[in-house]
């Protein structure tokens, strides 16, 4: 496949996710909530993470407004981390912010980011690598003040 061609896919990826957000729902009763906003920009992004009793995500929910980058990200984050462990997605999520930065990572790495794969282009503009990052960020910090909570 050629780069042209490439770069065509990966905004159709983008695109799908910002129009066809996927886990649009609240979730009143997820374990760990949290949002935030990118104040330069306007993005906003809550996420909620559902977790069963083994500490694994059953479920996500988001909701948001803004760009199609910080969206499209918050969409891709709800689908990616499906099944995961909280310490599996803080993994992917080090491996996603390593990507936007510009750093190599592990072929299982890219494997295990799917369709994230697709923001990598967004690189080339640094302006818009924090709306990539704003789910991952708010994730973050819900992780943590659950964790809190948990003692």
């Amino acid at each position: 496949m050629q780069l042209d061609e490439l770069d065509d896919l990966y905004r159709e990826v983008i695109l799908d996710h910002y129009r066809r957000s996927r886990n649009p729902q609240h979730l009143a009763d997820a374990e760990v909530q949290a949002d935030g906003n990118n104040p330069f920009c306007g993005d906003e992004v809550a996420l909620q993470v559902k977790l069963n009793g083994r500490g694994v995500i059953q479920a996500m929910g988001r909701q948001g407004k803004g760009c199609a980058i910080s969206q499209a990200s918050a969409s891709m984050l709800t689908e990616v981390l499906q099944g995961k462990t909280l310490q599996e997605a803080e993994r992917l999520g080090r491996a996603f912010r390593r990507m936007m930065q510009g750093e190599p990572l592990q072929a299982q790495e890219r494997e295990a980011l799917g369709p994230l794969e697709a923001l990598e282009g967004v690189r080339k503009f640094p302006i818009r690598i924090k709306c990539a990052l704003l789910a991952w960020s708010i994730l973050e910090e819900g992780v943590e003040s659950y964790r809190r909570r948990q003692g």
